[in-house]
């Protein structure tokens, strides 16, 4: 037995918001939203459980919101159940399957709020230790009319006995349980997970909520939403990286950003001497000043030699993540006489973008020469600087 589990309702084919995926599935700066709120999860309730319900379709979506938690956040999730034909039947077949587990607590949560924070997360577990069953709730600051079928106003509530209510909703488990089995089949549609609670004869406390726990449904939420998570990340950092590598004869082509570029020389390197991508890695790991790639994979490891530079450029944008962090933007220059870049330079910036998971518009690729002067003058090897500006909470 486990003291919380948290399941994350995640099977619905919402599209109100945009693109055609599933909203929980949409990007927003940088990953799923699923991801965003998998990891808000994790990060308040370092011991829970972790559980996701899914529809049946997006098992490769799963799978591609999960690759982008850190790995720590991956270890903690059970397999995804399978969701059904409505939200109640979804919870049901979630909440059964963590019935081996049987957790004290279970909270349930949307897929579609990232933004519950610890502070509410422990609120959570706390009401539904002291109370059985309990939903967060804000305030209502609008004043709220009922009407008539008609539109007319037949009656106005007292709005400060009304509360907007959100999710984590929390439960002990075996209460919860047993009021979504004794619902099983009922007619009436039991739109949130304390109207189960509710129909099997459970009061429902509500704590505090919170103002900035919103739902994304429509594509002015994601505006805020993409404008939220960066607010949230406030130290702004500029990294540098510089890298040379000798060119060697007996190569006949160049790897720059992951592209292979046909030359007279390759370049000599314990790895693939990718220079661009060892000089963007290097930016990324001066921000979040965590050494550079010798601290990491150093050339006396027989394992690096000949790898694929993405394995040290993938591994430092990972730590940035781990951080919580994004990588806001990437400016990088080659220093070269030959070969000419210009004709490569979309398809570099496009492999450093995937490789980094980032929109390629935040990937700038410039080439100079160095007006035959010094050892690129020279074309005995090439050179590359990068900036790498980091944003982290």
């Amino acid at each position: 037995m486990t003291d919380l589990a948290i399941l994350v309702v995640a099977g619905g084919r919402g599209s109100r918001a945009g693109e055609g995926l599933p909203k929980q599935y949409r990007a927003l700066r940088g990953k799923s939203v699923l991801a965003h709120t998998l990891q808000a999860m994790a990060a308040g309730a370092p011991d829970a459980a972790l559980a996701v319900v899914i529809h049946a379709d997006d098992a490769e979506l799963y799978a591609a919101s999960v690759a982008e938690l850190p790995e720590a956040t991956r270890a903690r999730l059970l397999p995804p159940a399978i969701g059904g034909a409505s939200r109640q039947e979804s919870v049901r077949n979630g909440v059964e399957a963590l019935a081996a587990l049987a957790p004290k607590i279970v909270l349930i949560h949307d897929a579609a709020r990232p933004f519950a924070d610890r502070a509410l997360i422990t609120r959570a577990v706390e009401a539904a230790k002291a109370h059985g069953a309990a939903v967060p709730g804000a305030p209502l600051a609008d004043t709220v009319k009922e009407i008539g079928a008609s539109g007319h106003v037949t009656a106005t509530p007292d709005r400060g006995r009304l509360r907007a209510v959100q999710t984590p909703q929390s439960f002990d488990f075996a209460l919860i349980l047993a009021a979504h089995r004794a619902a099983a089949g009922s007619a009436r549609e039991l739109t949130d997970d304390a109207m189960v609670a509710e129909a099997a004869g459970h009061r429902v406390f509500v704590f505090e909520g919170a103002a900035g726990n919103f739902k994304l449904t429509t594509p002015e939420d994601f505006v805020r939403a993409s404008h939220d998570l960066l607010a949230a990340l406030p130290d702004i950092r500029i990294g540098q990286g510089f890298d040379v590598h000798a060119f060697d004869a007996s190569k006949s082509e160049v790897w720059l950003g992951g592209v292979a570029i046909p030359h007279s020389h390759g370049l000599a390197g314990h790895s693939d001497a990718d220079v661009l991508m060892h000089a963007i890695t290097d930016a990324i790991l001066g921000a979040i000043a965590d050494g550079d790639i010798g601290k990491h994979f150093p050339p006396s490891d027989q394992r690096w030699k000949g790898a694929a530079s993405s394995i040290f450029l993938e591994d430092a944008c990972r730590r940035v993540r781990e951080r919580g962090g994004l990588i806001a933007h990437i400016d990088a220059t080659i220093a070269c006489e030959a070969p000419k870049i210009g004709p490569h330079r979309d398809a570099i910036r496009e492999s450093l973008a995937k490789i980094m998971e980032m929109d390629v518009s935040r990937v700038a690729v410039k080439a100079t020469t160095t007006e035959r002067l010094g050892f690129t003058g020279r074309q005995e090897g090439m050179a590359a600087l990068a900036l790498a500006t980091v944003r982290l909470p």
